[in-house]
């Protein structure tokens, strides 16, 4: 009965690929400062502020526009009704 050795490049390509896979996604090293409660808080605060700002900016603009007259008259329109184009 003959027993088959392994060679030696099945074996390394056997140990890395379970190297890989034992070890899931390799990714660039995350620095402890943006890790945690308070860099999250700060993040939301400067959110929060960018968002304060734009609805500021929103309502002053709202502001500016022109106002319709409201002594102008409604544009009521009657439409035809709706009809199907085509059968399902």
């Amino acid at each position: 009965m003959k027993v088959r050795m392994p060679n030696a490049m099945s074996l390394v390509t056997s140990v890395i690929l379970g190297t890989l896979v034992a070890c899931g996604s390799v990714g660039a090293p995350i620095p402890p400062e943006s890790v945690g409660v308070t860099p999250t808080i700060e993040r939301q605060k400067q959110l929060d502020a960018l968002d304060e700002k734009q609805r500021e900016a929103a309502a002053a603009a709202e502001l500016t526009q022109p106002q319709p007259d409201p002594m102008l008259p409604a544009q009521d329109i009657d439409l035809p009704p709706v009809q199907p184009l085509g059968n399902r």
